[in-house]
């Protein structure tokens, strides 16, 4: 009955390309680092990957996935719980807990073992889609505050003083803004009201904070959040697989009550290898993280000085603001023709009218890397009537 679904299908698919909207995938054939081939064989500067510290094609970090291949194999072909747990599986989970300062560590993470329908989630507006979907799947009431907003979240703590358990939840670092979380002022209220506090570090573990522990650190409230959440997909390694860190209650029911945990493969010998490497690399020495530090200042003041607007902030997510979806493109297309590799971000990925370059800085860009992309979108910029 395909004929049927094929026609909506391939209508929608044409509006999103008549609406110079459709999301093009550019194929890289080398490793990902702060310059990359295409598979035209063009060279091109990357600053729109997860990269923060440069460690995707790190030589340490590939030497530590090759090493664990050879000494625990390929894959787990099972689930943890049944013989899908290795020593290295847990070597990981306490270097996770030690890095962080919390209790314990699971390697994944969720929401629905741990509240139900006595409990309250309160979410900040603009938490990203993988929060969205995990409070979807709990039973527990669901509020949203204004982004960042403490006084907001304070009337949403006082409409749920009826409840059992509340939980505030919140990105640490906001991807689309590169805006910080007020930890330090969420905490306070958590502490008035008797709640508990989740933070997701995914675009903030290794490098937020003086030695790169994360946005509790940067804040000054390691060791007053409940629960932890991040991932080894981004600046820890740029691999994949995430973690849940905490109080050892809150890990333990998730050992026994997680379905994604129970069902789903275990973390491959080869990520687990390398992210313990990437833990170890991170505990001895701050140099990548002040690095990246150096290139976000540096980056973030030569753009605003060539009359860019740039949401503020000191992160390594710099939005070049363009707020129309089609020119967010164009400024993509003519950028890679510059040797520069960036993605413009529109509608549904940012709200209508907000289109932007999203440019995320890494340890591993040089000064040449990052003044040859000033240069390129300068060059643009003015090309496209965006500076003059």
């Amino acid at each position: 009955m395909y004929e049927t679904l094929q026609p909506q299908l391939q209508k929608e698919i044409q509006e999103i390309k008549d609406a110079g909207l459709y999301k093009e995938e550019g194929i890289i054939t080398s490793p990902q680092d702060a310059e990359v081939t295409l598979e035209d064989g063009k060279k091109v500067l990357v600053f729109c990957a997860n990269n923060y510290l440069g460690l995707s094609s790190h030589p340490e970090v590939l030497k530590a996935a090759k090493d664990a291949i050879d000494t625990h194999g390929f894959g787990m072909s099972s689930v943890r719980f049944i013989c899908g747990t290795q020593d290295i599986h847990k070597q990981l989970e306490q270097k996770v807990s030690a890095y962080l300062g919390t209790e314990d560590t699971i390697l994944y993470a969720a929401f629905e073992p741990l509240f139900n329908d006595q409990d309250a989630i309160i979410s900040d507006a603009l938490n990203h889609a993988s929060i969205i979907d995990g409070v979807r799947l709990c039973k527990a009431e669901r509020h949203r505050y204004e982004h960042n907003n403490m006084a907001d979240l304070e009337t949403r703590l006082k409409e749920t003083a009826h409840c059992r358990n509340r939980i505030i939840v919140t990105d640490s670092v906001f991807s689309m803004d590169g805006t910080i979380a007020q930890l330090d002022k969420i905490v306070e209220l958590a502490d008035t009201y008797k709640a508990l506090i989740m933070v997701d570090e995914c675009h903030s573990s290794g490098f937020m904070g003086k030695t790169g522990r994360g946005t509790h650190e940067h804040c000054g409230v390691m060791g007053k959040i409940d629960i932890i959440t991040g991932t080894f997909g981004k600046a820890l390694g740029g691999a994949m697989g995430g973690f849940t860190s905490g109080k050892k209650e809150v890990i333990e029911i998730l050992r026994q009550r997680s379905r994604p945990y129970l069902f789903s493969n275990s973390l491959a010998p080869s990520i687990v290898g390398a992210s313990i490497a990437v833990l170890d690399m991170l505990t001895e020495a701050t140099t990548l993280r002040d690095t990246l530090w150096n290139n976000t200042q540096y980056f973030r003041k030569q753009m605003t000085e060539a009359g860019f607007d740039i949401k503020p902030g000191e992160h390594p997510i710099v939005p070049i603001m363009l707020y129309d979806a089609k020119l967010s493109q164009d400024f993509a297309s003519k950028l890679l023709e510059e040797g520069v590799y960036v993605k413009g971000f529109y509608f549904p990925v940012v709200p209508k009218g907000q289109a932007r370059i999203r440019v995320q800085l890494s340890a591993g860009h040089t000064q040449a890397h990052l003044d040859k992309a000033i240069a390129a979108f300068i060059k643009v910029g003015k090309e496209l009537g965006v500076i003059k």
